[in-house]
């Protein structure tokens, strides 16, 4: 997905009044405030209490699920190969939340993991850093893994 492309999905979910953070490799563009390499997808952290509104507006966009793991994850893909990774996460009061995974398990969020940054110049929802940081322990780091732990770590100085 381009920039432009990712920008006008999340207007029509503004626009539509769904909550919606972007995670992955474009959350690491977000808040260094340019795009550092190309996206095959475009991950979202989404308002659990609101994945049925999600899927609806993804189903209208063109959309169709791909990989269905939900309440987990689900993948879904526009005719045209644009990709987009939905993790719903449900929220606490103090909010924080919650995302489901795989045998049991789940990623906590913090309150501080959301933030603003800027995709082609324009605000966002994304993760904070601190919270990508957290995302990308506890695994061997892949090569786009590095780039983005280097951006990130040069963010927080």
């Amino acid at each position: 997905m381009d920039a432009d492309e990712v920008t006008a999905l999340l207007t029509e979910f503004a626009a539509h009044g769904l909550r919606a953070w972007v995670a992955g490799g474009w959350a690491v563009d977000a808040v260094v405030g340019r795009q550092t390499r190309p996206h095959g997808d475009l991950d979202l952290a989404v308002d659990a209490a609101q994945q049925a509104e999600v899927l609806a507006l993804l189903d209208r966009l063109g959309f169709a699920v791909t990989v269905d793991w939900l309440p987990v994850r689900a993948e879904l893909t526009a005719p045209d190969g644009r990709r987009v990774d939905l993790h719903p996460v449900a929220f606490r009061p103090d909010g924080s939340g919650v995302q489901e995974g795989l045998d049991g398990a789940s990623f906590g969020y913090a309150a501080d993991g959301f933030a603003e940054g800027a995709i082609d110049g324009r605000p966002v929802r994304c993760l904070s850093v601190a919270q990508q940081l957290r995302f990308r322990e506890g695994y061997p780091p892949r090569a786009v893994d590095q780039h983005d732990i280097a951006l990130l770590r040069a963010a927080v100085g």
